[in-house]
């Protein structure tokens, strides 16, 4: 009998333990599309100063916009990620409309696990819960003089380099909004 008290103990102990212990997936943050002008796509990539030399990490990239321009405008290789299957598929299209897949890949991948290592220009449009759970493999990840911009989150403690404001169209209502945008460099030895 004491036996079987002591299994059902331990049972509804792990149970516990599993049901309350917080998981990888629950510490990541939901992040919903919502499509970027073009004219603020195309503030961003001036802020970060990106060039044909760059790499241009999307994360969260949506439909793509932001790894077509950097690619077709400024000749960087660029590589957007994304986890929603039709956001991959859109961003897919629009590298072929754009005739720019020799400079852009697109995955699909988790962003918070994607190896960043190989951009100098990360962008980012999500939200501010996103923003800071990324920032510490963004301060781990790049090497010094990358580039880090992002329309309308900053990265709460972490004061940006530059902080513009601009207005532009939305697509979907055509109505003029205002949005932020900030740039961060990485520093020698940042989070490292």
């Amino acid at each position: 009998m004491k036996t079987i008290h002591l299994v059902a103990l331990v049972g509804l102990a792990l149970v516990a333990l599993t049901q309350c212990a917080p998981t990888r997936e629950a510490a990541k943050p939901e992040v919903s599309y919502y499509p970027t002008p073009q004219a603020v796509i195309d503030r961003m990539l001036e802020m970060a100063r990106v060039t044909s030399k760059d790499v241009v990490y999307d994360l969260g990239c949506g439909d793509g916009r932001i790894v077509v321009t950097a690619a077709k405008k400024h000749g960087a290789r660029a590589v957007g990620v994304d986890i929603d299957p039709t956001r991959v598929k859109e961003a897919l299209a629009r590298v072929e409309a754009a005739k720019v897949a020799d400079l852009v890949t697109i995955r699909k991948e988790d962003m918070f696990e994607t190896d960043l290592r190989g951009a100098s220009v990360v962008a980012l449009y999500l939200n501010d819960k996103a923003n800071l759970a990324l920032r510490p493999a963004l301060k781990k990840s790049l090497a010094p003089g990358s580039r880090i911009v992002s329309q309308t989150w900053d990265m709460g403690d972490w004061r940006p380099d530059r902080t513009v404001t601009m207005t532009a169209i939305d697509e979907k209502d055509g109505k003029r909004y205002e949005y932020k945008l900030f740039l961060w460099t990485i520093r020698k030895a940042e989070g490292k």
